[in-house]
């Protein structure tokens, strides 16, 4: 452990990954009017081709790459930290938040005829600054810093929720900041009683000095809950979930897309951090089997309410707590040192990869489908196959991984899971795995069915192929994940903590 605290020759690439979002928003404010999506474009690639060095040189390396903040080693100074999870989350953050600002170029640009407009100011700005907290999330070693970075994700993706301004978008902004607090203030309740046990707040330090019996301890149990209870509010896991489907219907598709793609995965990946890296000792257990329950409850009940649901957006919405739900089932399978937890976590970060691209492809198309014909009702869909057939393709392809049909990065994720319930002997959630899918082809074919059914669909607004091409090219990467070589494994297992 202590090695890991050595700065690592490329690490000063971990400080450029936050800093060039953090730098492009600032930018953006100050400048404003037009100039603020032109910096925002501007940046994009350049943080894309950050994270894919990045995750170039953790595979060159075959180990974790360190940057100790300002020179000042912790327990004084901060330490950030990009293993094989982290680097593929950056890549996928970046090309998501690359498609969202792309698609949001025709939404959020400033009309000709203004300055200045709130809307388009308000998204350019917040994009950047919800990708500089994610950048912190996936980077930070300290779990007050990673507080502050929670905090910075929640007043970046509470307001991007709202743009439109109507009451029903604020309604749906403000629950949202409700559980969000909520779930930060448990959050911060557990790092206050891990600090009193332990002294320290960085998280190799921290793993360290809970090993053995002293991290298994009433204090430290209850710290674990109540961190645990704080981050399944802000990943909306069931029963936590009631925000999620207004917030992400009723934002503007470029929102929705970032927030069910990334922003919920956020708090994911620290509950794998603090139960695999910071609390291994605990991770062998009751707590395991209650995440997995919850975990295979939102698969079955959400994936049944998403086949009630009259609006496409609100599918698709319910859709992602029931694939959320597939990432808790990591937990009771990948737990302890057994032959099949290397797949179990495998299974876990693929899906998270998988469905972030898959869901972000959807939430685009579903909101080019609502621009060009005015609503987006399931029963008024007749003959949208005809008239924007890239659309429904990228529907039909972001379905195809939900269901976990092959070659789909979604198959490889529940074939994994599948694969490390039955050699493990926990039968359960093999079959929550395939009821899940049967539960995620009912709600697809009622996106498809009607799509490809004959009708004369009116195309009240033109809608550009380019703006189409975005959505299919992300749905066509989260089918396309399936073919990715076992490289891809070895990468994600780097600098993972084997309780």
């Amino acid at each position: 452990m202590t090695s890991a605290l050595s700065t690592s020759p490329a690490g000063y690439l971990l400080v450029l990954a936050i800093i060039v979002p953090v730098v492009g928003m600032v930018l953006s404010f100050v400048a404003g009017g037009r100039h603020a999506e032109r910096i925002a474009v501007a940046v994009m690639p350049v943080g894309l081709g950050l994270a894919l060095v990045i995750a170039l040189e953790v595979w060159q390396q075959g180990g974790p790459l360190v940057y100790i903040v300002g020179a000042w080693t912790p327990p004084l100074g901060i330490a950030l930290r990009a293993d094989g999870f982290s680097a593929v989350m950056l890549v996928t953050t970046a090309l998501v938040i690359a498609a969202a600002g792309s698609a949001g170029r025709n939404p959020f640009a400033t009309p000709p005829a203004l300055l200045e407009a709130r809307a388009p100011l308000a998204f350019w700005t917040l994009l950047q600054g919800l990708w500089a907290g994610l950048a912190v999330v996936f980077l930070g070693g300290d779990l007050f810093n990673l507080y502050v970075a929670l905090e910075m994700l929640t007043f970046a993706a509470v307001p991007l929720v709202c743009l439109e301004g109507s009451a029903r978008t604020l309604q749906a902004a403000l629950r949202y900041l409700v559980f969000a607090l909520l779930g930060s203030v448990l959050y911060l309740l557990g790092v206050a009683l891990l600090y009193g046990v332990s002294g320290t707040l960085d998280i190799v330090l921290l793993a360290e000095r809970l090993s053995g019996s002293s991290g298994t301890g009433p204090v430290v149990a209850v710290a674990a809950g109540l961190m645990t209870a704080g981050l399944l509010a802000k990943t909306a896991l069931f029963p936590l979930h009631l925000w999620l489907p207004p917030a992400h219907a009723n934002a503007p598709a470029p929102a929705s897309a970032v927030l069910s793609a990334l922003v919920v995965k956020a708090s994911f990946f620290l509950i794998v951090r603090l139960w695999f890296g910071v609390l291994p000792g605990l991770a062998d257990g009751a707590a395991m089997a209650v995440l997995g329950a919850l975990g295979s409850s939102a698969v079955l009940v959400a994936g049944a309410v998403a086949l009630c649901q009259a609006r496409l957006k609100l599918l698709i919405a319910y859709s992602t707590l029931a694939q959320l739900g597939y990432l808790f089932l990591m937990f009771p399978l990948a737990a302890g040192a057994h032959p099949w937890s290397a797949d179990a976590w495998t299974a876990g970060v693929v899906q998270a990869l998988s469905h972030a691209l898959a869901k972000a492809g959807m939430f685009l198309a579903a909101g080019l489908v609502a621009e060009a014909i005015g609503h987006d009702r399931l029963a008024g869909l007749r003959g949208l196959g005809r008239a924007m057939p890239m659309t429904v393709l990228a529907l039909g392809l972001g379905g195809l991984s939900l269901m976990g049909l092959p070659p789909s990065g979604g198959f490889v994720a529940k074939w994994l899971l599948l694969q490390a319930s039955v050699q493990s002997g926990q039968w359960v959630y093999a079959a929550v795995v395939l009821a899940g899918g049967l539960l995620a082809g009912g709600y697809v074919f009622r996106i498809v069915a009607p799509a490809l059914a004959g009708g004369n669909l009116v195309v009240r607004t033109g809608i550009g192929r380019a703006r189409e091409a975005i959505a299919l090219a992300l749905a066509a990467a989260a089918v396309l994940l399936g073919f990715a070589p076992s490289s891809l494994s070895a990468l994600l297992l780097i600098g993972r903590a084997v309780p």
